[in-house]
């Protein structure tokens, strides 16, 4: 491949719902450009983007796919992303590195929930759009419907370049409204492409729809605006450069009609996209930080400037070992160059570069910047790091990657895996940054979370195959907090024991108080007179602490409790540290017990995110979960419902919400606070952990 600089290169996109048609339409793209000398299908599993053997197998695409084409004297970058919304992290990933967004629509479901969240991300980066009315060939298909939406949902300024001359079945002519001209596309495969003149029955469609898109275009500047109005229309160097500035500007989304499965369409939207999409040299540069400092600057693409390159993603291959994909922001980055890792001060050398198409690696020398390539074997450089120049310290503004919304624990099903366990699960997280694992010393369980149950299904399905460990997924234990109602005046409790020799002598007077919600433990040594040694007295506190962390009733932690100490006895020589830690321990439970103790559970403030058709369903479903709903409010079509719902009934939401609301509900979560558990539930909870402990011993 011939080297281009950062003014020819273009960096798109592909998002939309699950079934779109991303995948198929990189696939077609890649063959028309001559990439590749055969067009695979996602149900045969051979297509360039979903190699993975889990995506052929699921015949869904799980992690971002980096492919490139040449085509008029450019390179276009094409990442093709996932449309599940367990994998929305590879979404914003690539939506990081890229200049143009490109959106994918089902010509006839129109907008799905997957658009609308991936079009909130292009929003939160304030991207220019293009959209792709895929499936004309659908015999259900209803551009003019579609295209309403798209308008109403995904952008006001969603303009046509190219619309089907007939949609259903027979569809394989559309009409370009820039050139004017109707092209009509042979079968799939044969690369055949005839231009003509738009028929009769078409020429007001076609001449309204360019009529609108000079309007559009002069609209974005009184200069043109003046013009269009003197001379009626523009001159073709002033369409050009304006139609450039529109899609920069995001007043004008581009739309385009395709069919994936025939091939339709595909060299008016590469012709587009290398003439009239952004390049990076047509950005003001990238949002960093200078390390160490909280200085903001911008790292302009300027392939002369100090070398700044960004990992975006990552991925662990067998017999090859960590591929970090990136984006050079600045500079030219070549082979063996050394840059410094601004996250960790690591010093990292770029051994060997390839540009990618899916799995086929090409190798590279040099990437200018604005390109995207992968580099292998770096020691200890991860997604979200940036490598730079020594001379030029910045970190680059990371990708935010959503909170999780579903948690379940591992268990391993054989001894002694638990090494080659947590290994493995930190390679995952390397992956895919939005997989979290985290050992809950609290309920004592390893915790994996992420946005959904086929994504943690996979990672133990990976684990297995890649590390030959098995675990299992089960639910989480839901950590419960104990503590007590009253007050306890005066609890004692006396050790001794005698056993020959030196005994073992303790004695302890306790005054023990609920505190406020969120106080946790507070300690107070009253003791007068020296009835109990100073010595002792930080192991009365320690063996008060140890039995808090275990619990008394549950087994769970307890919090808000005050303990004073204000009495006791000691024995010259029996007495030890020990001694009085038991002595503590022992009175604290038989004190907690008089003090009407109390389950606490966790209780989460939940936000739904749903269409409002589906509003009351799961605002019953709430209730039932003991949920409370404090309050409403609308964007657009959605109504957005915010709860406090607990934890325990929060186990699988995400794909309970999914089927409640036909997969069109998002949520999301975090923790709220403590409340007392209801007494049948607290009941329930303290015979199962009974029940557990007579089944251990």
């Amino acid at each position: 491949m011939k080297e281009y600089g950062t003014e020819a290169i273009r960096n798109i996109t592909l998002v939309g719902h699950g079934g779109s048609g991303k995948t198929s339409l990189s696939e077609v793209l890649l063959f028309t450009a001559g990439e590749i000398n055969r067009i695979g299908k996602v149900e045969e599993g051979n297509t360039i983007s979903d190699y993975n053997p889990n995506e052929i197998e699921k015949q869904i695409s799980i992690s971002t796919g980096l492919m490139h084409l040449e085509w008029n004297n450019s390179k276009l970058n094409i990442l093709d992303t996932p449309g599940y919304s367990d994998f929305v992290s590879e979404v914003k990933a690539a939506l990081k590195v890229c200049e143009t967004a490109v959106v994918v629509i089902k010509s006839a479901e129109g907008v799905e929930v997957g658009t609308e969240t991936a079009n909130g991300y292009i929003k939160e980066y304030n991207l220019p759009t293009a959209i792709i009315i895929n499936k004309i060939d659908n015999e259900h298909s209803t551009f003019a419907n579609t295209l309403a939406q798209a308008k109403d949902r995904i952008s006001p300024g969603a303009t046509v370049i190219t619309f089907p001359a007939s949609e259903g079945l027979n569809f394989n002519t559309v009409i370009d409204v820039i050139k004017m001209k109707a092209y009509t596309y042979g079968d799939a495969g044969s690369k055949n492409v005839t231009e003509s003149d738009i028929p009769d029955d078409l020429k007001d469609t076609a001449e309204k729809y360019k009529t609108e898109l000079i309007e559009t275009i002069a609209e974005t500047s009184e200069e043109l605006m003046d013009k269009y109005f003197e001379a009626g229309t523009l001159t073709d160097e002033e369409f050009d450069d304006g139609l450039k500035k529109a899609i920069q500007s995001k007043a004008i989304t581009p739309v385009f009609a395709m069919s994936s499965a025939k091939a339709v369409g595909m060299n008016n939207f590469l012709d587009f996209a290398t003439k009239y999409f952004p390049t990076p040299a047509d950005t003001e540069g990238e949002e960093a930080t200078l390390a160490g400092k909280d200085k903001k600057v911008f790292v302009k693409p300027d392939k002369n400037g100090e070398p700044v390159l960004f990992i975006f993603k990552t991925i662990s291959e067998q017999h090859v070992g960590e591929l970090s994909l990136f984006k050079v922001y600045s500079g030219t980055v070549k082979t063996g160059m050394d840059l410094q890792n601004e996250n960790s001060n690591k010093s990292e050398r770029l051994n060997q570069m390839f540009i990618l198409n899916g799995h086929h690696r090409k190798d590279v020398s040099q990437l200018v910047a604005g390109d995207i390539g992968a580099v292998v074997k770096l020691k200890d450089t991860h997604t979200n790091n940036t490598l730079a120049s020594k001379n030029y310290s910045v970190i680059i503004k990371p990708i935010e990657f959503p909170d999780a919304v579903i948690r379940g624990a591992i268990i391993p099903k054989a001894k002694g895996d638990e090494d080659k366990i947590a290994s493995g699960l930190h390679t995952l997280h390397e992956e895919d940054p939005s997989f979290n694992v985290k050992y809950d010393s609290e309920i004592s369980q390893t915790i994996i979370s992420g946005q959904g149950e086929l994504q943690l299904s996979l990672a133990v399905k990976r684990l297995k195959e890649r590390y030959s460990v098995e675990v299992d997924l089960v639910e989480p234990r839901v950590p419960y907090r104990e503590t007590i109602k009253k007050s306890v005046a005066d609890v004692e409790y006396k050790h001794k024991k005698q056993s020959g020799g030196r005994g073992q002598y303790g004695h302890v007077h306790f005054k023990m108080e609920p505190l406020p919600r969120g106080e946790g433990f507070k300690f107070v040594n009253a003791i007068v007179g020296g009835v109990v040694p100073g010595r002792f007295i930080p192991a009365v506190e320690k063996g008060i602490i140890e039995t808090m962390e275990k619990g008394v009733v549950s087994g769970n932690k307890v919090v808000d409790v005050k303990v004073t100490l204000f009495d006791g006895t000691f024995h010259s020589v029996d007495s030890d540290e020990m001694s009085f830690k038991i002595a503590a321990s022992q009175c604290f439970r038989k004190g907690f017990l008089e003090a009407n103790p109390c389950l606490l559970e966790p209780i989460y403030e939940v936000e739904i995110k749903v269409p409002e058709e589906f509003m009351g369903d799961v605002m019953g479903d709430i209730s039932s979960k003991r949920g409370k709903i404090l309050g409403m409010d609308s964007d657009g079509r959605f109504q957005i419902i915010k709860t406090l719902v607990p934890l325990a009934e929060l186990y699988k939401y995400s794909s309970h919400l999914r089927s409640l609301t036909q997969g069109r509900g998002v949520h999301t979560r975090k923790f709220h606070h403590y409340e007392e558990l209801p007494r049948e539930v607290e009941q329930k909870v303290i015979a199962e952990y009974n029940k557990s402990r007579e089944e251990g011993n």
